[in-house]
């Protein structure tokens, strides 16, 4: 078992842990495949039912999104049951220090993606933001309707391999900006969007270095959770799919006019090895490195 002192993770241990390892099967865990510590991913497969299943509550924000079956779900919360209907997309927030009990049985194999963020990083970046530390029970009524940008989200993050830190903070840092902001966007100012400028203007002058979500957020003058929103807003993308196309250009550059060996060329463009550049530009690409050099 992992352990952090940011992250809550009664869930994983205490009353009823042996009940809940055999309901489920964890098959991704960001920790021990990614090397992540900002941000907590797990996939699990789940049993075909499962009676009486104690869940203690967690004080970290913690999403599940179910990505395969069909079962309701039968949920005890203070004495009162709730029934939903758990298929591909459903997504639900766990509120906060509450503990339930959960019952189903499934129609077709349940699998989900669930992500924690903790409860002191959000406190933060809602101070950062000037917003209130939102109303979970209301967030969780709109999460229960559906959000198609945190489930694109989370549908994308179970990914082993070279996606570092600047995914994982980028990735945390955005959901939590986007969960607060709910309800709340608005025209952001003209002069932040030169902090954007100056950012990206860094990402290419570095493409090799091992840049942070703070490093561009001080660049940019912001702090993180603002420098997050308005690149998005400026680019449509976040900065860590930015930098990667920079690094992915950049490697094209290098394999088109240089004979440098592949280690030289992931060096240069921020991966750790030849085989970490070569998965990244065979999934951005669509060859590896050596084919795109003999093509």
């Amino acid at each position: 078992m992992f352990d952090s002192p940011d992250f809550d993770l009664a869930p994983y241990a205490g009353s009823g842990a042996d009940r809940r390892e055999r309901s489920v099967r964890r098959t991704f865990c960001s920790w021990e495949e990614a090397g992540w510590r900002s941000l907590l991913v797990q996939s699990f497969t789940h049993a075909p039912r499962a009676e009486e299943l104690p869940l203690p509550g967690t004080a970290d924000l913690h999403l599940v999104l179910c990505t395969a079956g069909d079962a309701v779900m039968r949920t005890r919360d203070g004495g009162r049951e709730t029934r939903r209907r758990w298929v591909p997309g459903r997504l639900e927030l766990m509120l906060p220090g509450r503990a339930t009990v959960r019952g189903y049985r499934a129609a077709a194999p349940l699998r989900s993606v669930q992500v924690h963020l903790p409860r002191a990083a959000v406190r933060r970046a809602a101070a950062e933001l000037g917003h209130p530390e939102p109303d979970f029970e209301e967030l969780r009524a709109a999460l229960g309707a559906g959000d198609p940008v945190v489930e694109q989200i989370m549908r994308a993050l179970p990914v082993s391999g070279p996606a570092g830190d600047l995914y994982a903070e980028s990735a945390a840092a955005f959901l939590t900006a986007h969960l607060l902001s709910r309800g709340r966007d608005r025209p952001l100012p003209g002069p932040e969007h030169a902090g954007v400028r100056a950012a990206i203007a860094l990402m290419r002058e570095r493409p090799g270095d091992p840049l942070t979500v703070a490093d561009l957020a001080a660049e940019a003058h912001l702090s993180p959770y603002h420098f997050l929103r308005v690149f998005r807003e400026a680019t449509g993308e976040t900065p860590h799919r930015y930098l990667t196309r920079l690094r992915m250009a950049q490697a094209r550059r290098l394999l088109d006019g240089t004979r440098l060996p592949l280690d030289d060329i992931a060096a240069r463009c921020g991966f750790s090895s030849a085989a970490a550049l070569s998965a990244a530009f065979l999934r951005h690409v669509g060859v590896r490195p050596s084919a795109y050099r003999a093509r």
